[in-house]
């Protein structure tokens, strides 16, 4: 990867967008939210982290994954598994049959862990699996379709296979995984009660810097070589082919990058909400979050977030107002933005307020030259 400097990784552009998200995620909304409100918000920001890879991925790469649920659920499911072996203590599973094992191992008349629940005793080692799962999984499916140049609408349809086959797995085995209910009941990490408000909000805040942690990722492989690549995949991959570049590995990174940033936006999912279930594994969370994606602009970064917020935002209102439409509200937003602005909300601003930012930025440039002039006259 070449040497990218700050000047080339930040442009003009690049910086109104993370100073707005920063300004609107980490002042604004923790100030006009109450924590119950605040607290969907920090759900609603953890599936940005599944929009971001999807335009590292789609957006930038050409690959459509229909599947990104997987990996979120992988990431979700990990940190869960940590959370419930600290709820499933000797002394608080005293009523078990078998105490100091899960709940519904005890109900499904498992007498001991399993081996694959063993490393999950250790914080350490389960941020590592959240990490290194995800991706490792990634990295499998990519390389037996990759490598075989399956691409396309057939890759769209092999995620959607995995998506599903993971689904039912997971409700089958239910004195592994909790069946259909998934983990449940996650009160503390390292002792640390999670459903305070107080918690709440250190959450809300971590989750948001591990956002923007991402985001500045996605952002130096956006500018580097790496990135000028896979554009250049997406547009004309036989010529990037016989320029004499392995396409397939440049697909098997993204591909892992995206399932990394989605398993992060899992974990925290988890670690919010208190629980986490097969329901956001599965094929429907998938295109939803496709449509997130979407929505924002599925060439912007920053789009991605907005994107995100806005749907889910929608989802939640239309169903408090609307309990019987909001279904329907959801599609008639979707195709109307998708067939009115074709690039999403990123391409509305690059349309129509892309030349009032500029001129921001030329006039509080003149101003500071201005000032530095009379200041040095003086």
């Amino acid at each position: 990867m070449s040497t990218i400097s700050f000047r080339s990784l930040l442009s003009k552009n690049d910086i109104f967008g993370f100073v707005a998200l920063v300004i609107l995620i980490m002042i604004l909304l923790p100030l006009m939210l109450d924590i119950f409100r605040l607290n969907l918000i920090g759900k609603y920001l953890t599936y940005a982290f599944v929009a971001l890879g999807l335009v590292m991925c789609w957006g930038m790469g050409g690959i459509l994954s229909l599947g990104q649920g997987v990996f979120f659920g992988m990431g979700g499911y990990c940190m869960a598994m940590f959370l419930k072996l600290e709820a499933s203590s000797p002394e608080q599973t005293a009523i078990q049959s078998t105490p100091g094992i899960p709940d519904f191992m005890d109900w499904n008349q498992l007498t001991e862990l399993p081996w694959f629940w063993l490393p999950y005793n250790s914080f350490g080692l389960t941020l590592i699996s959240i990490i290194l799962a995800p991706t490792a999984f990634a990295f499998i499916i990519g390389l037996a379709m990759f490598k075989r140049r399956v691409g396309g609408v057939y890759f769209a349809i092999i995620t959607q296979a995995v998506a599903a086959i993971l689904t039912i797995l997971i409700i089958g085995q239910q004195g592994y995984t909790g069946g259909v209910n998934g983990i449940t009941d996650l009160r503390t990490l390292h002792g640390w009660d999670i459903r305070t408000d107080a918690a709440k909000y250190i959450l809300y805040y971590l989750n948001a810097l591990l956002l923007f942690v991402c985001l500045f990722g996605a952002q130096i492989v956006r500018k580097s070589k790496l990135g000028r690549l896979l554009v250049a995949m997406r547009e004309r991959e036989d010529r990037v082919r016989f320029s004499g570049y392995d396409v397939a590995n440049f697909k098997i990174f993204v591909f892992c990058l995206a399932a990394m940033f989605s398993a992060i936006g899992g974990a925290m999912f988890t670690l919010q909400v208190g629980f986490m279930s097969p329901s956001f594994v599965g094929i429907v969370p998938s295109i939803e979050m496709v449509i997130y994606c979407a929505v924002g602009g599925r060439l912007s970064i920053f789009g991605a977030v907005y994107g995100t917020l806005l749907v889910n935002w929608a989802k939640t209102s239309f169903s408090e107002s609307f309990p019987e439409l909001w279904l329907f509200a959801m599609g008639a937003l979707f195709i109307g933005v998708v067939m009115a602005f074709p690039n999403g909300l990123a391409g509305v601003y690059s349309s129509y307020f892309h030349t009032y930012v500029e001129r921001f930025f030329q006039m509080l440039k003149q101003q500071f030259y201005l000032k530095f002039l009379s200041h040095k006259t003086v």
